[in-house]
This record gives C-alpha cells, structure tokens and sequence, in this order.
C-alpha cells in the first residue's frame, strides 16, 4: 500500500513540474517532440537547427533532476519503505520510476499532448505527428530502460547504509 501511495505521490509531483512547464513554452521542450514536428519548427526559424537532439543545457537539467531524484528516492527507501538491500531499494525505486514513465507516456503524452491545442506550435498544427502514439510508445520504453542504472544506484545506496 505504502509502494501504490508513493506511485501516486511521485505522478503528481512529476505532473506538477512537468504540465506547466510545458503549457508555458511548448518550445522550451521541442527535443521531447516527434522529430518532424521539430523539423518543421526548424524550417520556420522557431529554433535554432540543431545535430543533437538535446542541447548542453538539456542534458545538464535533466542529469541535475536525475541526481536529486536518487537523493530522494534513496531517503525514502530507507526511511519510508525500510529497504534493507539492494534488491528492496532497487526494485521499490524501479517500480515508482515505472508508474511515472508510464503515466507519462500514456496519460500525458497519448491523451494530453496528442490531443490539446495549447501544445501546438504555431505553424505545425496540422502535421499529423502531433498523434504519433508509438513515438511516445517507444520514448517510454527508452526512459524505462535509462531507469535502470539509476534504480541501481538507489539500490547501492541502502545497500551500503542498511
């Protein structure tokens, strides 16, 4: 019951950052957009043409949500959960980690982004990519999979103080 109320928790909190951020400045968050749709926002000079699909400072907010989440996940591992190896402490994070890029894909990308007006970009409201459901499919499973080590991390962390 404890892991269920602690998915939730993590889904709003990740909801709370993640929404407004989004409904602010759909550009500010183009590199999580079908690569068309960042295309077309390329060719209308909406942002600058890039190679990699995450700027430097992309990969340093997401490394930076990435660290403090681990500080958290570990804290509550250890005093909520009561964790006491590394398995406990690295399957309760990945099953968290799970609902909250699940949630993501289908609820906020597959419904939300697929569906609302205020994500569309001014000049690319038509492309059929805004309903790219495998896309945010295939996104998930690759957040999934880059969960793993820092679920391993969580899980070293009670191991060595447990």
């Amino acid at each position: 019951m404890i892991l269920l109320i602690e998915c939730l928790i993590a889904i709003a909190v990740f909801s709370l950052i993640v929404v407004p951020m989004d409904l602010k400045n759909p550009l500010g968050v183009i590199s999580d957009y079908p690569p068309e749709i960042r295309k077309k926002c390329e060719e209308l000079g909406l942002v600058e043409k890039t190679e990699k699909r995450f700027s430097a400072k992309d990969l340093v907010r997401k490394a930076l949500a990435i660290i403090v989440l681990i500080a958290a996940a570990v804290l509550v591992m250890i005093k909520i959960n009561h964790a006491e190896n590394f398995w406990q402490g690295f399957l309760y994070t990945f099953i968290i980690w799970l609902s909250i890029s699940w949630f993501d894909a289908l609820v906020l990308d597959c419904i939300w982004f697929c569906h609302s007006k205020r994500m569309r970009i001014p000049g690319t409201e038509d492309m059929k990519e805004y309903h790219d459901y495998l896309f945010h499919i295939k996104q998930s499973c690759i957040g999934t999979l880059l969960g793993i080590p820092s679920c391993a991390v969580v899980g070293l962390f009670v191991a060595l103080v447990s």
